[in-house]
Order: structure tokens, then sequence, then C-alpha cells
């Protein structure tokens, strides 16, 4: 039986629901990087963003690809690029929003509840 289309997607989202793996498409975004490249940009053990890697491959979310003795990791496709832009407006959208919420706080005098 195929798996439920909403359930997929949960499935997709929990994917990116590590901040080494976000940060890792975030730096592929931009140009293919080996994995030593991508060691000196995150602070992570070696160990840890290998296990990161290999979720962003099995979900196909990044390629990786041998040149000699360097495995290089690049996005699949350019789709995340824009999920991961939607993602930063949504953000800025959530923030704004808070943030206009708290002007209004501070504008609104506060009303001490009768003892």
């Amino acid at each position: 039986m195929a798996v439920p289309l909403y359930e997929a997607k949960a499935a997709f989202f929990r994917t990116l629901g590590h901040p080494a793996r976000i940060r890792v498409l975030e730096l592929l975004q931009d140009r293919p990087m080996p994995v030593h490249e991508l060691l000196g940009r995150i602070d992570i053990e070696p160990s840890n963003l290998s296990q990161q890697l290999a979720v962003l491959r099995r979900t196909q979310l990044v390629t990786a690809t041998r040149e000699g003795n360097t495995v290089v990791y690049a996005l699949s496709t350019p789709d995340v690029v824009d999920l991961l832009h939607a993602a930063r407006r949504i953000l800025t959208e959530m923030i704004t929003d808070q943030g206009e919420l708290l002007d209004a706080l501070r504008e609104t005098p506060a009303r001490v509840a009768p003892a």
C-alpha cells in the first residue's frame, strides 16, 4: 500500500529537522563542496557530519560524487534552494508579525488586575 502524501511530506520535513542538515544544504546552494570543506565551515564532528550527509543522500536531497580520494556533495535539484528561500521568507514574516505584536504591547498601557 502506498504511503499517503501527508505522511511522505512529514517524513520529508523530518529530514530537514536537524540544524547540521540545514547548514549543509545552505552551503551547497552556492556550489558543490568536498567533505573537508564542509567540515571547515560547520562546527561538527566528522562522524556526525558523515551521518547527516548519509541522511541527505538517502532522501536524495544531495548527491555525492568521488573525485579521486575526495567526495564532493551537491544539491540534487535547484528546488532545494527554492525551499530554503521559502523557509527564510516564512520566518521573516513570522518574526515581523511578532515584532508588530511586541510594539502593540509596548504601546498599550498595562492594567493592573484588582486584588
